[in-house]
């Protein structure tokens, strides 16, 4: 139904981001740590709509290889679309290409929700297609030419705790791991912040 949507971002969180188009506030999840742009800026972002019983979901990526990515994701037995957002929000897309193409099933299970099952059930069913997607040599956020302007370094700590908790890390956990990560990055970038704290 929808292909991408292009206008201006009117919030932007870890999690998701509201983009303003025609007086219309849609509200799109987003994968984590994956740079997105901030408050303000005009963009077209790639989208995917999930229709539940009780819910229409928008999910967006910064392109369109990441939202295929994501499609992918949805056809391997026993991945929903937060399964899959959680995978893209563990895992940069090369280093997700490249667990798959070395049949590194440990890494696979070291995103959140990710057990071995559905961690060889990935590597048997994407093997084959992320030789051609790796082959396309597209890079996810290779707009990086923008130096995030968002909220405060105290704003994005709490913004990339919520962003943890939303993909299953218990409270104390998230915060734990986004502390020990604002020590290490600057915290001003919530992109870094996100990915540094999933994968520390």
């Amino acid at each position: 139904m929808y292909d991408f949507l292009e206008g201006q971002v009117a919030s932007r969180k870890a999690a998701n981001l509201t983009l303003l188009v025609c007086g219309v506030g849609y509200d799109l999840r987003i994968p984590l740590g994956v740079p997105m742009p901030q408050a303000g800026e005009t963009k077209r972002i790639h989208v995917h709509l999930v229709v539940r019983e009780d819910a229409q979901i928008l999910f967006g990526f910064p392109d369109e290889s990441l939202r295929n990515l994501f499609r992918l994701l949805l056809k391997v037995r026993g991945v929903g679309p937060n399964m899959a957002l959680a995978v893209l929000s563990g895992l940069s897309r090369d280093d997700f290409l490249g667990a798959v193409l070395s049949d590194d099933v440990k890494r696979l299970q070291s995103i959140k929700g990710v057990g071995k099952k559905t961690a060889e059930q990935i590597l048997l069913d994407l093997k084959d297609k992320a030789q051609s997607l790796a082959a396309d040599g597209l890079q996810v956020g290779s707009d990086t030419s923008q130096v995030p302007t968002g909220p405060s370094a105290k704003g994005n700590i709490e913004d990339a705790v919520q962003a943890l908790m939303s993909i299953g890390y218990p409270e104390k956990d998230a915060t734990k791991r986004v502390e020990t990560a604002a020590k290490s990055i600057d915290p001003s970038d919530l992109e870094s912040l996100v990915r540094t704290a999933i994968q520390s």
